[in-house]
């Protein structure tokens, strides 16, 4: 993509303003970090609050009488019976039982609303409009921009700014004020930290994000520290822990398959490549995502090949860095199931040199979800 055709989210002058470093990304022109520095940024979202800019994302919305029934056809999750004002975790998956996407499915009362990742927002659009058009309106937001406040204190700053949105607990919704533009919120975000995503009119996201920004606890956090953070939470980043070449099984995201939808569930299956996932759940698949501690400091980057005890090739590196919290490097990858246990010891090739490491418990730091 040239730079002709790199988009600006409605928060770009405000990102150059505060002296983001820009950088191509989904194709659009993003923060990766702020003169603070990535691990200062990650620090302060553990801490405090943090917002970031997250309207490259793609938002959609559906609507119609068969709009819940005609999404299940394309996800293995229970969309039917999801509460007005609830969301739920959801993938998209071929006919092979790859992952498309990850997504997030919100009951807005009237219409149900996505949250797609802006690497996959055009083909996710086109996926939706080729399978379920005919079942129920397809309605791409292209004039709403997307926030993220993410961070414990969080929930301070939407206290004063819009209290009905503080009343809110993790995976829901509501409609809400925030100086008197109206905004759709959810209690929901990428980074293990109690938090809220903002979507709002596209014209009026410098107005709310200045008006975050100037709270006491409010810094601005850009891609690299929102990596950073959502990989020591154990998050998957689609293209990377999530291809059309893992599934659900494999990927450790089990607990995202809706019960209602397996095989002994009263809607089992009916969603591409639902048999596939079913014969991986009842014999396991041979490989599965786990989190990967690397021993010394240095990081251990995506690509990199896992070695079993007796030097085979035994598995590859999908995300890796420095966790600012844990002080020191983290990764997630996959592995043959027989080497997957918690503890078990590995190697990873780094530029021809084996680099120890261990497999982790994921999360490598608690979640902390306001739960109520």
């Amino acid at each position: 993509m040239s730079n002709d055709e790199i988009k600006q989210t409605p928060l770009f002058e405000l990102h150059q303003e505060l002296g983001g470093k820009i950088v191509p990304f989904a194709g659009y022109a993003m923060p990766v970090q702020y003169p603070t520095g990535i691990i200062k940024e990650h620090l302060h979202c553990r801490e405090s609050a943090s917002l970031f800019d997250v309207s490259h994302m793609g938002q959609v919305k559906l609507t119609g009488e068969g709009a819940a029934q005609a999404l299940e056809s394309l996800v293995p999750v229970d969309v039917i019976d999801l509460p007005a004002f609830h969301q739920r975790y959801a993938l998209f998956t071929n006919d092979e039982g790859g992952i498309l996407d990850d997504l997030i499915i919100t009951n807005a009362g009237d219409h149900l609303f996505l949250v797609v990742n802006g690497a996959c927002k055009e083909q996710d659009i086109a996926h939706l409009q080729s399978n379920i058009a005919d079942q129920c309106d397809i309605e791409v937001l292209t004039e709403q921009a997307l926030l993220a406040l993410q961070g414990p204190k969080a929930g301070d700053v939407m206290q004063r700014l819009a209290p009905e949105a503080a009343d809110l607990v993790f995976m829901t919704a509501t409609q809400a004020q925030i100086d008197g533009v109206e905004c759709f919120v959810t209690r929901s975000g990428y980074t293990g930290e109690d938090g809220f995503e903002i979507s709002m009119p596209a014209d009026k996201a410098d107005q709310i994000a200045r008006l975050l920004l100037d709270q006491a606890e409010v810094e601005a956090c850009g891609l690299g520290a929102r990596d950073s953070l959502r990989l020591e939470a154990g998050l998957c980043l689609y293209g990377h822990d999530l291809t059309t070449q893992t599934t659900p099984v494999e990927a450790s995201l089990l607990w995202a398959l809706s019960k209602v939808r397996r095989a002994d569930g009263d809607r089992a299956g009916g969603y591409p490549g639902a048999s596939v996932i079913f014969e991986q759940i009842k014999n396991k698949s041979a490989q599965r995502r786990v989190g990967l501690q690397p021993q010394g400091r240095a990081p251990i980057r995506e690509g990199a090949e896992i070695q079993g005890p007796d030097g085979t090739i035994i598995g590859r590196v999908t995300s890796g860095g420095f966790g600012a919290t844990m002080n020191g490097p983290v990764a997630m990858g996959y592995v043959n199931r027989e080497h997957s246990e918690v503890g078990t010891e590995l190697n990873a090739v780094v530029r021809g040199k084996l680099q120890p490491l261990t497999v982790a418990k994921l999360p490598f730091v608690t979640q902390r979800y306001y739960r109520g």
